[in-house]
């Protein structure tokens, strides 16, 4: 919520726009949260004889383990000897028992990249001609199970926990000082504290199965722990948890001697508060910027700093904005808040969105590098739903702004003079002045309750508090949701590196294609007949590049009178008869009215091979028509 933040949103959308452009424009490599961008033998490759190693490179350097790398022959046996070596660079390799019989093998690996990340993937190649396996082409990561959905959620904790504590002492020294003496406020920044310590316990505890097996029961794996503790995320968060002590000492005395101070003391109190919480806060918002994303790829040195005050500034706003929520709800009418408060974190406010607008611009940047991969990627399409985010809870502190601007200063009702009944006053009155105390304790507080309710209603009373509230809790829900898509993009590989993965493997496949094969796509049309009810048409396969490795097919059945058909069911099949290889099955996914598509369609080589296509016209019509076809 902010008071000067509407006046000036499209200053900010401007400066947003013409940053990211100047910098997308001139966009540098760089690679952060590792990909597989090559392998020898390469996927789907078809070689003469065994080779002796499998060598994997990655677009970063990984840490590996003993069973980072596995090859798997037909039956899923291992065939791989040794732990895996690294003889230069990010290429990674693993020696292969002598003697490997003709088949498909299945090479799957799980490693950690350098921020942190765990990554797993696997693909297959053949020695002499492909053949079936009982090894699925596909790994489960270590973090699609429940220790991953248990370290995610810890993961959002984490940064829950951070916003509350260190956004909530901000709002307090930074725009109402008052505020140090509220219960609400006081349960909500210790609250925060402790979120943030639990959560990162237990990330401590989780990692190695996180990065490891996956497994729940190696959670308290005291041999997994030590080596987490050696490595740099391990080390992060033991920084955090000792930095975590220093932000319970700051958080006892903002809350105790300083609330304790009066007004011209705590002038003096509130610099030193500053400065040292700063400082604190910095240090825990770094514990995620020296072992993340920000700690990888192109300008490190920049890029944690950015981290930093990104994180700070997500803080400052939302967790200022958690704690003005609380003291609208929550606050006494002894305690009320003001206009001036509001005011105050209005301006904090827009100096922390100012900062959000700066470093995010950097941080897409570094992580995209280009503006197609805002579409083209998981990390793009998040960080758009992100900024539309953003741009609601900048809209809706319009109308906040403007409840502001009708706050009346709550007043403060005096306290109403209490009779003073002497000693036997209570006496007379209950006879022999047995359980007066207790009658008087009562009434006390019976006096105390309707005083407070009645001073609640003039507070409520007041319209513009009522609007801002309602503005401020649509605020909080956006939050929320923010605070949960941030989560997830620090998470998700960035999309610079996604497409520069992607860019290598298309560029690897050609050149792992024998002399002379060629690239030309192939057409191939089939008429049929299924016998049924308009079970006559058309089926044309488009087969591109028509060469050994990846292929795209697509598929389109159109009737006698040329327009597409929608038809229950199409499915393919390949066979090269001369090397008895097949038939291999392929199922086209439905895009559209009488049109079909696959990608990735693996032809193992060379020859001429049987294109078999299966039209289904209804429940039991169905024909299969099939045609030669020259690959390579």
């Amino acid at each position: 919520m902010t008071q000067t933040i509407a006046p000036r949103v499209r200053t900010l959308v401007l400066l947003l726009l013409a940053v990211t452009g100047a910098l997308l424009a001139g966009a540098a490599p760089a690679s952060a949260h590792a990909a597989l961008t090559g392998s020898d033998p390469g996927q789907g490759a078809v070689v003469e004889t065994a080779p002796a190693q499998v060598s994997l490179t990655f677009s970063e350097q990984i840490a590996v383990s003993d069973d980072a790398v596995r090859v798997l022959d037909p039956k899923g046996e291992r065939v791989d000897k040794g732990d895996p070596a690294n003889p230069s660079g990010t290429t990674y390799t693993v020696r292969l028992l002598s003697g490997l019989p003709d088949g498909t093998y299945t090479v799957a690996y799980q490693v950690v990249s350098a921020d942190s990340h765990p990554v797993a993937g696997a693909f297959t190649f053949s020695i002499g001609a492909p053949s079936e396996t009982t090894v699925p082409a596909s790994a489960q990561a270590s973090d699609d199970g429940l220790v991953g959905m248990l370290y995610g959620f810890g993961r959002y904790v984490s940064y829950a926990g951070f916003v509350v504590m260190t956004g909530g002492a901000a709002f307090v020294l930074a725009c109402w000082e008052r505020g140090s003496g509220v219960r609400a406020v006081q349960r909500l920044v210790v609250s925060g504290w402790l979120a943030l310590t639990a959560a990162t316990l237990g990330l401590l505890l989780l990692r190695g199965s996180y990065t490891g097996s996956g497994k729940a029961a190696d959670i308290f794996d005291l041999s997994l722990l030590g080596e987490v503790l050696q490595t740099k995320t391990g080390a992060a968060l033991v920084s955090r948890l000792l930095l975590l002590a220093a932000a319970a000492l700051f958080i006892a005395v903002l809350f105790g001697a300083y609330d304790k101070r009066e007004d011209e003391e705590k002038r003096d109190l509130t610099f030193g508060l500053a400065i040292g919480g700063t400082v604190v806060a910095a240090g825990i918002a770094a514990s995620w910027a020296m072992s993340e994303h920000a700690s990888q790829g192109l300008q490190p040195g920049v890029a944690m700093p950015v981290d930093v005050l990104h994180l700070l500034a997500v803080a400052a706003w939302l967790g200022g904005l958690t704690a003005l929520l609380v003291a609208l709800y929550r606050a006494p009418a002894s305690t009320p808040l003001g206009r001036d408060a509001v005011q105050r974190f209005s301006r904090l406010a827009f100096g922390s969105v100012v900062t959000l607008v700066v470093t995010g611009v950097y941080q897409s940047w570094r992580q995209l590098g280009s503006w197609s991969a805002f579409t083209d990627t998981r990390y793009g399409q998040l960080l758009l739903g992100k900024i539309g985010l953003m741009v609601v809870l900048v809209g809706i502190a319009s109308f906040s702004r403007r409840w502001t601007a009708r706050l009346a200063e709550a007043a403060v009702p005096e306290a109403r003079e209490e009779e003073k009944q002497p000693a036997g006053a209570v006496s007379e009155a209950d006879g022999a002045g047995e359980g007066g105390e207790e009658r008087a304790a009562q009434l006390a507080r019976q006096r105390a309750a309707v005083e407070s309710a009645r001073q609640k209603r003039l507070r409520d009373a007041d319209p513009g508090r009522s609007g801002l509230r309602r503005s401020v809790l649509a605020e909080a829900g956006v939050a929320v949701v923010l605070l949960a898509v941030a989560t997830v993009l620090t998470q998700t590989e960035p999309g610079r590196t996604e497409q520069e993965a992607r860019a290598a493997s298309s560029t690897a496949s050609p050149a792992a294609a024998p002399t002379g094969q060629g690239t030309a796509a192939v057409t191939l049309n089939m008429p049929f007949d299924t016998g049924g009810e308009k079970g006559k048409g058309v089926v044309t396969v488009d087969l591109d590049p028509a060469r050994a490795g990846d292929n795209d097919v697509h598929v389109y059945v159109e009737g006698p009178d040329g327009q597409p058909v929608d038809i229950p069911e199409v499915k393919l099949s390949f066979t090269l008869s001369a090397k008895d290889i097949g038939p291999l099955p392929v199922v086209p996914d439905r895009i559209t009215t009488g049109h079909w598509s696959a990608s990735g369609v693996q032809i193992p080589m060379t020859g001429d091979w049987k294109v078999e296509v299966t039209v289904r016209t209804s429940d039991i019509d169905q024909v299969t028509v099939s045609k030669n076809a020259k690959i390579g």
